[in-house]
């Protein structure tokens, strides 16, 4: 059977964040949480574009709350304001979808000196739910997924050289992948952690196979008049998400698992189970990465829901 939009259940009460909600991937999956009654919340680094997209869920007749919070991933300073006004405000999250991301872009550090694609794609993620770890704890069952990519099966995590100092070895393409990676190992990585602690809270993770959507478009190297002819075969962001609203909503699903879509290649059609990289399966670079992490942020996870 295909796991459609029709196999999103009743979302009322539960409140659900999702980072780079504004557009694509991340504003269809918005849509149907806010749809099926859910609290969502829009982390968005463009407060204009988060307010222009909240209106749009406005207009679509959605049965829950929307509401709109300035999240910049490239900063941890902004990472620490966003969680420390949302934990403020609500003591329990049901759901949280790291979905926010930059593509293939050209050599350069975030705030806090890290190379952008790791430090936006990985690093920012990682601070984030550290952060968000004790109000998802508080509530029965939430899920943390981590949205990576096909490209995940090309990247390679060099310790050495981790975030390309100074531009050395750099490729757009490449670093992208790494992130990517990087975001498997965060999830992998996680569950073992929330296991060992007999939570209920799970990680898992999706990927949109080949959907049209302005990241795609504006960040591909490759983009000209050709390329926007193959970007017009690509499915539909809304086909795109529901890898990510299955990872975020299945309740057959369990931690570890990994979303994306049937078709030829995994690059379209409804979402189903699919494998990773022998790189992505590894535990002790899973463990190694997040050592690291932690190491780069500053952030120390919290283990408990005292927030």
């Amino acid at each position: 059977m295909k796991w459609t939009m029709d196999e999103v259940p009743s979302l009322e009460g539960k409140k659900i964040v999702i980072t780079g909600a504004n557009s694509g991937i991340g504003f269809e999956t918005a849509l149907a949480c806010a749809a099926h009654g859910a609290h969502t919340i829009l982390a968005c680094r463009d407060e204009a574009k988060g307010e222009h997209a909240i209106a749009q869920l406005k207009q679509s007749h959605i049965r829950g709350e929307v509401e709109n919070m300035k999240l910049d991933l490239s900063s941890l300073s902004s990472i620490r304001e966003f969680s420390s006004t949302l934990l403020d405000k609500y003591n329990s999250i049901d759901g949280l979808v790291n979905n926010a991301g930059i593509m293939m872009t050209p050599y350069q550090l975030t705030a806090d000196g890290f190379e952008s694609q790791f430090g936006v794609n990985h690093l920012g993620h990682f601070a984030l739910t550290g952060l968000l770890l004790p109000a998802l704890l508080a509530s029965p069952h939430s899920r943390i997924v981590n949205v990576s990519s096909g490209a995940h099966s090309w990247g390679s995590i060099d310790f050495d050289n981790l975030m390309y100092e100074g531009g050395k070895g750099y490729s757009r393409a490449f670093a992208y992948c790494r992130s990517k990676l990087a975001n498997l190992l965060f999830s992998k990585g996680l569950q073992k952690r929330l296991l060992e602690i007999n939570s209920d809270t799970i990680a898992t993770s999706a990927h949109p196979g080949w959907s049209s959507t302005n990241l795609g478009m504006r960040s591909h190297p490759l983009a000209s008049p050709i390329m926007s002819i193959f970007w017009k075969l690509a499915q539909s962001a809304a086909m795109g998400a529901l890898p990510t609203l299955r990872a975020l909503l299945d309740p057959t699903a369990q931690g570890g698992d990994y979303y994306g879509p049937d078709g030829f290649r995994s690059s379209r059609g409804h979402p189903i189970k699919v494998g990773s990289s022998q790189d992505a399966q590894n535990p002790e670079l899973a463990d190694r990465l997040w050592v690291v992490s932690e190491e780069l942020t500053g952030i120390s996870y919290s283990w408990t829901n005292d927030n």
